[in-house]
């Protein structure tokens, strides 16, 4: 059988499986949640015996520390991923709400109701926890998935997936409600993104260059972010204490994962009195700073940022610096540089909370808190399935109903078309 043949098989093999997925009623999917979470804290060694030898194969491939974190099964991410299919499972089932209704002149009620999208393929990088979400999400959804993970993870996804399977035979449902592609093969994707027919959307996780791969070969829809240059802009009228306890959490927390700060702003009135404080806590954690000339005055071993630092998504301990003169031109540089992903004003100000708010339009905007919060799981979606920055559908992490469309439902008494 050729590889293309393979993806086709599971492919249809998916499909077929869609429509049962579509009809479970919501007492099956969320004792099949609850199982699943069960069943991945249950056999945690298992799962640790896999992720162990791709974290052996990605040290001998000198994959990045960012990136190996992403891939580590730890004790504390086995928790929080069954954790997160157990906060799915107690979500209100989305599908057959009615979610408008309304009558019409002629005495028709017309209305729309949440349906299934159908087969999502999901294709992502590193980390095997993302199965485990990915799936539970197009599970509660009624939809069946495609999961497609890189090399560098193989054997935790099929860890991941075997357990899931195992819980979906248990009661009694098709286990191809979710499938792992048996090859990361990159000429599979290719093959993936031309079944227009068996699959209904495609939703990429991971880097910038393999996002961009699938958006440029896909015939299939594809809801994306290619990067989060995420900013945190400090007012003039911030609180101080606060604003340097947000900028830390935001860049150091976690600094290889996309909702993690790269941009800096400070407003000129609070910079002398900020500046040197949050340089001082992110020095001492390592953090390199690359600084407008302004800044550089004010914190002497700042590095000069070049144009180029304003774009970068770093996901590492490096952070640009800019002072600006007002919350205008903050705003403005936003909008310049940003990529839809997250921004965050510190301010005590309610004017200027608001003026963030309304004039900022990415996928998630913050007042008083950290980029970091930026996240399905704090949203209170559960996991989160990815982050849409396309606008179009969902826009921002997305959850449970994101993984539904809507259908028209009419009702009439013998109404006809005069």
């Amino acid at each position: 059988m050729s590889l293309r043949d393979e993806v086709v098989r599971v492919a249809e093999q998916t499909r077929n499986a869609a429509r049962s997925a579509a009809k479970l009623p919501m007492t099956a999917k969320e004792t099949i949640l609850l199982k699943a979470a069960e069943a991945l804290r249950g056999q945690r060694s298992f799962l640790q015996e896999a992720n162990a030898k791709d974290l052996e194969v990605g040290k001998s491939r000198g994959l990045s520390k960012a990136m190996m974190d992403r891939l580590t099964l730890s004790d504390k991410v086995i928790e929080d991923t069954a954790r997160g299919l157990e906060e799915i499972a107690a979500f209100p089932d989305p599908v057959g709400e009615i979610v408008r209704m309304w009558i019409r002149p002629n005495g028709m009620r017309v209305g729309r109701m949440r349906i299934p999208l159908g087969v999502i393929g999901i294709i992502y990088e590193a980390r095997p926890n993302v199965t485990a979400d990915a799936a539970a999400l197009c599970l509660k959804a009624g939809n069946a998935v495609i999961l497609r993970g890189g090399s560098e993870a193989a054997n935790s996804n099929e860890a991941v997936v075997a357990i899931l399977k195992r819980v979906l035979k248990e009661q009694g449902v098709d286990e191809h409600i979710v499938n792992l592609l048996p090859t990361t093969d990159r000429e599979a994707i290719l093959h993936m993104l031309e079944l227009e027919d068996l699959i209904d959307l495609i939703i990429p996780r991971g880097g910038e260059e393999l996002i961009r791969f699938v958006a440029q070969n896909s015939r299939i829809p594809v809801i994306k972010h290619y990067k989060g240059v995420c900013h945190l802009y400090v007012d003039e009228a911030a609180d101080i204490e606060m604003a340097i306890r947000l900028g830390f959490n935001s860049k150091v927390q976690r600094p290889g994962v996309c909702n993690a700060m790269e941009t800096l702003l400070v407003h000129k009135d609070i910079a002398e009195a900020y500046l040197p404080a949050m340089a001082k806590r992110f020095r001492e954690a390592g953090v390199e700073l690359r600084g407008c000339e302004r800044s550089c005055k004010i914190v002497p071993y700042m590095k000069p940022a070049a144009e180029d630092d304003w774009y970068a998504e770093y996901l590492d301990l490096v952070l640009a610096v800019r002072i600006v003169d007002s919350i205008d031109e903050a705003i403005d540089h936003i909008a310049l540089y940003g990529s839809f992903h997250t921004e965050s004003i510190v301010t005590k100000n309610y004017m200027a909370a608001q003026k963030f708010l309304n004039e900022v339009n990415s996928s998630s905007v913050i007042v008083n808190a950290s980029t970091r919060m930026s996240d399905g799981g704090v949203y209170g979606l559960g996991a989160e399935v990815g982050i849409s920055t396309t606008k179009i559908h969902s826009y921002g992490p997305m959850g449970v109903e994101d993984l539904t469309t809507t259908k028209f439902i009419v009702f009439g008494d013998g109404q006809i078309r005069e």
